[in-house]
């Protein structure tokens, strides 16, 4: 992985962490994200349509990579919500980041990649490190724990939700390869901001969404251009590296969060925090080594 290239999903990495401190801030989060969805799809518009050479035209190929790709992502959002808001966080939120385990596996077996020794063992660093962030202690029945609740509806949705973001990772990486990342970013924005448009649809959000603008416009306005750096960035990232590093290496997030919590937050770092914080970082320096 070239320090270009890690330089961009580190960023988008940042920006990741800073928009989930703002979703973790507002009032009713599901409206929320689609007001961020809003906020960063204005700024695209003079972002794309200003630039001096035309929008290419999609190939049929692309318009399936973007709509597949949205739409596992917004089921990503949809499951980590209901486990979230159904579980307790120290069970789902290790089971959420499994797609860092699918996508090395997904990326050899349909892409073709290849990864190194030192970058193979990157991977596993940064596995443990985000399985390890959220658990109190590192016995093997905390460890273990996660796996004795499978019946658990917030555990199942846990476990779906990192299966589909590691499956629309794949699409995100077939897409950026054959169409420009930051067009291609546009195009799954906007298809996601259609998706999400659609359910608020429903009679149960009705009178919701000027509400949420009026309890959160500040942190609306701020979220556009911190969703669009996170979003354009890492789409560039992964245009110049393999996705069996660049979405492993984009936990280095957790690491954000973790800091963030600490420093704006008040939150106790913990032992656990701060070890699965120092394997994230490994595993980074790792990859990059042999990547």
């Amino acid at each position: 992985m070239s320090y270009v290239a890690l330089g961009f999903i580190i960023f988008s990495a940042l920006m990741h962490a800073w928009w989930n401190v703002l979703v973790k801030r507002s009032s009713d989060k599901t409206v929320f994200i689609w007001w961020m969805f809003v906020a960063s799809g204005l700024l695209f518009q003079p972002l794309v349509y200003g630039m001096p050479q035309d929008f290419p035209v999609p190939t049929i190929k692309v318009w399936l990579a973007a709509t597949a790709a949205a739409l596992c992502f917004v089921l990503y959002h949809l499951f980590n919500g209901r486990a979230f808001r159904e579980g307790d966080l120290s069970l789902t939120y290790p089971l959420s980041q499994t797609s860092t385990l699918y996508v090395p596996l997904w990326g050899v077996l349909l892409l073709g990649e290849r990864l190194s020794v030192w970058g193979g063992v990157g991977i596993l660093c940064i596995i443990a490190g985000a399985y390890t962030v959220q658990l109190p202690n590192l016995s093997l029945a905390q460890l273990l724990r996660p796996f004795y609740n499978l019946r658990q509806k917030s555990v199942q949705s846990a476990l779906a939700a990192g299966f589909i973001y590691s499956v629309g990772s794949v699409l995100d990486k077939t897409g950026v390869s054959c169409y420009p990342p930051l067009h291609f970013t546009y195009l799954l924005v906007m298809i996601m901001l259609l998706m999400m448009s659609a359910n608020l649809c429903r009679s149960r959000f009705r009178g919701r969404i000027l509400t949420v603008w009026q309890r959160n416009r500040n942190l609306i306005l701020w979220s556009g251009p911190v969703m669009l750096g996170s979003f354009v960035s890492f789409r560039y990232g992964l245009s110049l590296a393999p996705v069996s590093y660049a979405v492993p290496v984009r936990q280095v997030s957790l690491l954000f969060g973790v800091l963030t919590g600490v420093l704006f937050l008040g939150e106790s770092s913990g032992r656990m925090r701060f070890a699965g914080a120092l394997l994230i970082v490994g595993g980074v320096f790792l990859i990059r080594l042999g990547g």
